[in-house]
């Protein structure tokens, strides 16, 4: 058989099931909430943004660094922990899911089965692929939902950059490099050393 036959012989992709869902810039909340899908994708304008599978090395740092918050924030009673994938709302037709969430107690208010209100802290494992979504565009949507304190956990530079909120924009308080340790303003008491953090397997 040759390699047209054989490629006619091949199903056809079903592209008319596209047209049971909104086209882009359509997409409403409500819409946006049913679906159920184990990849990362957010909303912004109506518009569904896919998001890459992390590597392996980012779910470590990411893991390790869940590990030790959820530790710290549980015996201190301080609020909440959750890591991707969870819906955050920054506001009406905005959703996010950030790689690490933080909310306190006091807004508890905020949390929801299907998705989380505009948190306390929240920190992202930059993307090799696309830095400036997380540099640029996030950090300037957070600013934007009042989120207060913003973390950039960078694997390939092992680095952290801890930004917190001031009037309307963030202002870079600590950038930490390997030796250093982490600590946090909505999170009093809270240590990691960065060395460990970003050590290999």
């Amino acid at each position: 058989m040759s390699v047209l036959e054989q490629t006619l012989k091949r199903p056809k992709p079903t592209y008319a099931i596209l047209n049971l869902f909104p086209s882009q810039g359509d997409w409403t909340e409500e819409e946006y909430l049913t679906l159920d899908t184990n990849h990362l994708v957010e909303l912004t304008d109506g518009c569904l943004e896919v998001k890459e599978m992390p590597t392996d090395f980012h779910q470590l740092v990411l893991g390790r660094l869940f590990a030790a918050m959820l530790l710290f924030v549980t015996a201190s009673k301080l609020g909440y922990v959750r890591f991707s994938p969870l819906r955050v709302r920054l506001w009406p037709g905005k959703f996010r899911e950030p790689d690490l969430i933080f909310m306190a107690v006091a807004h508890k208010n905020r949390l929801d089965e299907q998705y989380w209100g505009v948190p306390d802290l929240v920190a992202e494992v930059i993307s090799e692929s696309d830095p400036d979504l997380d540099r640029v565009v996030k950090m300037g949507e957070y600013a934007q939902a009042g989120i207060p304190e913003y973390w950039l956990v960078d694997p390939a530079q092992k680095t952290i950059e801890i930004f917190l909120l001031r009037g309307s924009e963030y202002q870079l308080s600590q950038a930490l490099r390997e030796g250093d340790r982490l600590t946090s303003t909505q999170l009093p008491g809270f240590e990691m050393s960065v060395t460990e953090l970003f050590a290999e397997e």
